[in-house]
């Protein structure tokens, strides 16, 4: 009776595992990627924070960009290693903050979208203050002074600093610079560009999607392979349980 009762009860074997090794591998990869990446964002960072002056480093923390790519980085860095050592150890605890991080990161992220869109008043006022903030420190910083100059490059038309433009009717001078700020410009851009900006957001959230949902399966493997090993154990010392 005793023998029966080893053998029933649907029990599986030593070597059985809930833990599919799909799920478990493909989720340490997939944070192995960004982990890297996040250590490469991280040295960047550093390094174009090293190479500036003292001074004008201090003068901007709010719109430095070397800061901004620094903490970018770094948040990036404790996410992914809580998945690749709570994957690879198939460790419950990290696997959950690994989880919640990034779903408090999506949803920030959709939430920042939301508003931005509701409140696109307020939302492009905060743009003009922090492009303002850069445009004074634009002498100060190395970083701030190629991004500006890569932005009127590219968007910006300027002949002989606008030598003439005011004796030119507003079409013609449109020939020749824009007539449109910054802040319009951006703006109109965005209005023009839905498309492809909800396309980048997208492309941005299914990773994110998938890292949770892997992440949640894993959890639950875990959770399983757990009960098994604690039924066995008591199975073994109390055959007739």
């Amino acid at each position: 009776m005793a023998r029966r009762a080893a053998g029933g009860g649907g029990s599986h074997g030593d070597d059985f595992s809930f833990v599919s090794p799909v799920v478990k591998y493909v989720l340490f990869f997939f944070n192995m990627l960004f982990w890297m990446i996040s250590m490469v964002m991280v040295a960047v960072g550093v390094y174009a924070r090293l190479l500036k002056h003292a001074e004008a480093a201090m003068a901007c923390l709010a719109v430095d960009p070397a800061i901004l790519l620094v903490v970018v980085g770094v948040l990036t860095f404790l996410i992914t290693f809580c998945g690749c050592v709570g994957s690879l150890r198939e460790n419950i605890c990290l696997l959950q903050t690994f989880s919640v991080c990034l779903t408090i990161v999506f949803l920030l992220q959709l939430a920042a979208g939301v508003l931005g869109f509701v409140f696109s008043d307020k939302a492009r006022g905060k743009v003009s203050e922090i492009i303002n903030g850069a445009i004074v420190h634009y002498r100060d910083d190395l970083d701030l002074q190629n991004l500006i100059d890569f932005g009127q490059k590219e968007a910006v038309i300027n002949t002989m600093c606008g030598q003439g433009m005011q004796d030119l009717s507003y079409l013609e001078a449109s020939a020749f610079i824009y007539t449109n700020g910054c802040i319009d410009k951006l703006v109109n851009w965005i209005h023009s560009n839905l498309f492809l900006l909800g396309g980048i957001a997208l492309g941005l959230a299914v990773p994110q999607l998938v890292g949770i949902l892997l992440a949640q399966i894993l959890i639950n493997q875990i959770r399983d392979q757990i009960k098994l090993q604690l039924y066995n154990q008591q199975h073994q010392a109390d055959p007739w349980y």
